[in-house]
């Protein structure tokens, strides 16, 4: 496979779309550059307009904090177990240490409710309040702050004003835009048009630091005070990670990272969870392969439940069930949501952006939230029945939207719709909805009998059953599973079939599937979702392997006992990741370059699926090669008698 522009040229002024850094408060994130850049913040909400928007458009604003004559860091990392961002920077005078972070602090609504809050509110609050602090260890380092914050995705220029006696707080506003920026640093600052400058220099043991507030919450006023209230956001990223139960392995910290990313992509007030922290990162580099993934899809609940149920998560789990389960209450289930549970997305272009390395339209709202994709019921009610199953109960006030799906699920299941990749061509009868559909049925049916509606579960499963042959018939060719009815082409989803148990992992149509897969659906060993020249798409330009279908076959593998291509495809995924071991959507196996928005939370939930199948397997294979005496007779506890060797008599 070859990208249009797969390389870009090396003076492009975009960085690597995998060298950001993802700092996030669970209500709004930013992303870092490695020249120790801001380049993309959203406010007051991750889906609101932008204030620092150099991703999408190198005049479009930006945040730098660093040396003066140094862009290129000598190492980044996160200070262990949170998402503070640490740059360490070696220049010829010295080294600095720059730490970045959204703040969180104690529940501030005390004296009024929230006006944000549906979910039950917890011991934390976003401070917002983006902090950044400095550190000379050696030497003496010229350090250089430059914050130029344009509104409203680059159309509104900020005003600034002093604030105070001296130089060290300021406030930014625009006309007509409700948002105040208040700065606070112990560097002397100064104005140049719609921009705050300042320049130090640090010797060794001095430190500095900068505050931007964006609401009513003060930020610090001295480097003591920003130090401790960084230290306490450590100490909320250390409790929150104690929660989870992570195995002993070298893989730990991948996992560790997707939790924290997707706790970082969680949106706390309603517990929604957002697709990515970004909008139009192409897919096609250069190309118009463009979307805006700051919402919640309904697809996304089941692999997110799994995901926090395995790694124990159980509060974030119920916050983000409730959440859809608030969303489902409407007649209509959609595909996505808003983060408040806004229903209309409209999608929109902003043609005054360049785009991201001159990749257009940038867009904002997604035209698919109303699509017409029948995954959408068997995705919800897998997700009621794994919440169900995870406390074994079932309360009665959920039985009306389970009736409710399974009933819409029967009424669609034979139309066309626009599938699971939301394709804006022609509709057609995607194998991946009418399964989803069967999985509608089958977890309705198994639904009822707990709470035994044994005339439901006997007519929704019979449903099931009609569905199941149907898609047999017409969806499984030369016993290999197809994209759609009407054609003999290939596409990942057909992957998550053994996932959510259509078929058991022995069926050799499913072994079929899942080798055809690997053999003829991937670049250098990572997955396509489908071929762009058999597919009706409704789009231009070729797109990179899919990282969430790579992850699905290594679990799909791992699924028909082809235990070590799925270890081997895994370690091999796992060397992909970024340098902070965060995900792109997509990859070009080529080059390795990070494609789509990021980070990106379905990539790190199949990561999570994909790893923790290795790790069982890795298990079990471990427990096979005890030695006898310390194995036991399956179905009994007594350990195996070894019959003692007779010994040779010597000659």
């Amino acid at each position: 496979m070859s990208l249009d522009n797969a390389n870009p040229p090396l003076t492009s002024p975009f960085p690597p779309i995998a060298d950001y850094g993802f700092l996030s408060d669970c209500e709004t994130c930013a992303l870092v550059a490695p020249s120790g850049a801001i380049e993309w913040m959203c406010l007051p909400r991750y889906d609101g307009p932008s204030v620092f928007g150099a991703l999408l458009d190198r005049d479009a604003g930006t945040f730098r904090l660093g040396p003066a004559d140094t862009m290129v860091p000598a190492a980044r990392r996160y200070l262990p177990g949170t998402n503070i961002l640490e740059t360490t920077w070696g220049t010829d005078r010295g080294w600095l240490i720059v730490r970045d972070v959204l703040l969180i602090g104690p529940w501030h609504d005390k004296q009024e409710r929230s006006t944000t809050h549906r979910r039950a509110p917890t011991d934390y609050d976003a401070d917002h309040v983006l902090l950044r602090t400095m550190r000379c260890v050696n030497g003496a380092v010229e350090v250089q702050l430059e914050c130029d914050p344009i509104f409203d995705y680059g159309r509104r220029y900020a005003e600034w004003e002093y604030e105070g006696t001296g130089y060290h707080e300021a406030v930014a506003s625009a006309d007509g835009w409700g948002t105040k920026l208040r700065l606070t640093t112990d560097l002397r600052v100064g104005f140049e048009g719609s921009r705050v400058r300042a320049v130090s220099t640090l010797k060794a043991g001095e430190t500095a630091f900068v505050a931007l507030a964006f609401s009513d919450h003060p930020g610090p006023k001295t480097y003591d005070e920003a130090y401790d209230r960084l230290v306490k956001t450590a100490d909320y990223w250390h409790q929150w990670l104690a929660h989870g139960t992570f195995p002993d392995h070298p893989w730990r910290q991948y996992l560790q990272r997707s939790a924290l990313t997707l706790k970082g992509l969680s949106y706390s007030p309603t517990g929604a969870m957002i697709a990515a922290a970004t909008t139009s990162l192409p897919e096609t580099p250069g190309g118009e392969r463009n979307w805006d993934y700051r919402y919640s899809w309904v697809r996304d609940s089941t692999f997110m439940l799994w995901g926090l149920h395995s790694l124990g998560f159980e509060w974030e789990a119920n916050d983000y069930f409730y959440f859809m389960q608030d969303a489902a209450q409407a007649d209509d289930l959609q595909v996505m949501y808003g983060i408040q549970g806004e229903r209309e997305l409209v999608e929109d272009t902003l043609d005054h952006l360049s785009g991201y390395d001159n990749a257009r339209p940038v867009r904002i709202g997604n035209g698919a939230y109303n699509q017409r994709q029948h995954d959408v019921w068997g995705t919800m009610l897998d997700s009621i029945f794994l919440h169900a199953k995870s406390r074994d109960h079932l309360p009665e006030r959920r039985w009306p939207l389970i009736e409710r799906l399974v009933e819409a699920a029967i009424e669609n299941w034979q139309k066309p719709d626009r599938g699971i990749w939301e394709v804006r061509g022609e509709d057609k009868h995607f194998v991946s909805s009418k399964v989803m559909c069967w999985v509608a049925c089958d977890r309705g049916a198994r639904l009822a009998t707990l709470r035994e509606a044994h005339e439901h579960a006997a007519r929704w499963q019979a449903k099931a059953d009609e569905i199941k042959a149907d898609i047999l018939e017409h969806g499984c060719k030369d016993g290999i599973f197809t994209q759609h009815y009407q054609t003999e082409a290939l596409d990942a989803s057909a992957l998550l079939i053994p996932l959510v148990r259509f078929l058991p992992p022995d069926d050799e149509r499913v072994r079929k599937t899942v080798m055809a897969i690997a053999d003829h659906l991937t670049v250098d060993g990572l997955v396509l979702r489908y071929k762009v020249e058999e597919t009706d798409d409704g789009l231009q330009g070729e797109e990179g392997t899919f990282t969430i279908c790579s992850f699905w076959l290594v679990s799909a593998l791992s699924e028909i006992g082809e235990h070590h291509l799925a270890r081997d495809l895994c370690q091999k995924l796992l060397g992909y990741a970024s340098p902070l071991h965060l995900y792109a959507e997509e990859i070009d196996p080529r080059s390795g370059r990070h494609l789509g928005n990021f980070p990106q939370a379905f990539t790190h939930l199949a990561l999570i699926n994909a790893v923790m199948h290795v790790i069982r397997a890795d298990e079990k294979l471990a427990a096979g090669l005890q030695p006898l005496s310390a194995q036991t007779v399956p179905d009994s506890p007594e350990p195996v008698k070894v019959a003692p060797t007779k010994k040779k008599r010597s000659a």
